[in-house]
This record gives structure tokens, C-alpha cells and sequence, in this order.
């Protein structure tokens, strides 16, 4: 598993809301302690709301506060967004200017999330590809909120040389976690539970099929093998 892989997995285990320990996460991904602190330090520092510390336990947080306001997801997601887009310009006054945006925002931020935002810009670990992936949200959440079934090629790693899998999915929940989206559905091709980064998604096609919950390939069916 590489680390970045290994990243989007830990953010796949603290979705459920729950409090982790470092120790039982290290022994479900197979690696140390120390490779967990570090790597839970380095997903706090590009942006994914994370709470907790050494010694208690980590858990993802619902929503990232920035007084005197709340910023909803789909917010947080179009505020990363276009930070990662103007860093990428090549306009020098624009990257400039996104950098003071960040240090306003980042004033404006508690002080348990100011370690987080140097992440944005891309200055953090490389987790995922914001605009890459950006492209195919439109497209998701249309067919999650139709029911539409849908047929993806997902790469199983970055490269020239990767190979994607063609995979027919039902499309139930996409998420977002500074700088990476991930689809949770059910795969026909598999015949189980599906979590996929869309930025690993090189095609996308929405099918004409509709879907409908059937027992055993639901959202709260997943929860409920997650307790």
C-alpha cells in the first residue's frame, strides 16, 4: 500500500465519526505507531478536519467552524477548490493573492485548525488531485440524487502505466476531505461495498438503469457491518 493510498484509507476508517486510537489503527493498516502520528499530523496539515491527539485518539469531524460563521461541506469544498485552482495558476499576483486569502482565513480560524491551512495551497502532502477529481462531482451527485446507476474505469494508483478497472456502480454517498473526494457505492461487478477516490476515475458514464434499495446494498446496511 503506498502512503497515499495508506491516507485515504485512514480517512475512510475515521468517517464513521468514532474515536481511534493510533494503536488499533496501526495494527489494521499493518505499519508502526510512529508511521500513524506522522501521517495523522500530515492529514491535519492539508486540510482534512480531524480531531484529537497522542495518547486519546483521532476521529473526523463533522464540520470545520470559522467564527462568526459555519461553512457547510459543499462551502469547504468550493473554498478548497478554488485555492488549489489560483495556486496552480501561473498568474504570480494571483497565487500572491490566494496566499493572502489563506492567512486572512487563517487568522479567522480557532485555535486547533490553524495548523491545517498551509495544506490548501498544496504546501501539505500530495493526497489527492482537488481539480482532477472536481471534474466528475457534477456528474456524481446527479446520478446519486437520481438513483442512476453508473459505469466507472478507476485507476488503482497514479501513472502513466496504471491500468483502470471498469466497475458498474450504484452511486449512494460522495464525500469530500481536503483535497480528496471519495464515492461510497455498491458494485454490481463486485457484489459488495465500494469506496473510490474520484480522482483515480479516468471515465464516467451516467447509465439509463435506475436503482431502487434493495436489503443488504444500502447506506445503513454499510453502517451497520461498520459497527
Amino acid at each position: 500500500m503506498t502512503r497515499s493510498d495508506r491516507l485515504v484509507e485512514m480517512i475512510r476508517i475515521l468517517r464513521d465519526g468514532r474515536l481511534h486510537r493510533a494503536e488499533d489503527l496501526a495494527r489494521r493498516l499493518g505499519t508502526s505507531l510512529r508511521t500513524i502520528y506522522r501521517d495523522m499530523d500530515a492529514l491535519i496539515a492539508a486540510g482534512v478536519p480531524i480531531e484529537g491527539r497522542r495518547g486519546l485518539g483521532y476521529r473526523a469531524a463533522a464540520a470545520i467552524t470559522l467564527p462568526p460563521m459555519n461553512l457547510s461541506g459543499t462551502e469547504l469544498e468550493a473554498l478548497h477548490l478554488g485555492l488549489a485552482a489560483v495556486a496552480r495558476s501561473g498568474d504570480p499576483e494571483q497565487q500572491e493573492a490566494a496566499r493572502s486569502l489563506l492567512s486572512r482565513i487563517d487568522a479567522a480560524l480557532p485555535e486547533d485548525r490553524l495548523d491545517a491551512a498551509p495544506g490548501w495551497l498544496g504546501r501539505g502532502p500530495r493526497i489527492g488531485d482537488a481539480v482532477a477529481g472536481f471534474r466528475h462531482v457534477a456528474s456524481l451527485r446527479a446520478a446519486i440524487r437520481a438513483r442512476q446507476k453508473i459505469r466507472v474505469a478507476v485507476t488503482a494508483q497514479a501513472g502513466p502505466q496504471a491500468v483502470p478497472e471498469v466497475d458498474v456502480l450504484r452511486p449512494l454517498r460522495l464525500d469530500y476531505w481536503g483535497r480528496v473526494w471519495t464515492l461510497t457505492g455498491w458494485s454490481e461487478t463486485r457484489r459488495d461495498f465500494a469506496d473510490i477516490r474520484v480522482d483515480r476515475i479516468a471515465t464516467l458514464s451516467v447509465l439509463p438503469q435506475l436503482f431502487v434499495d434493495e436489503p443488504g446494498r444500502t447506506l445503513g446496511d454499510l453502517e451497520a457491518r461498520r459497527d
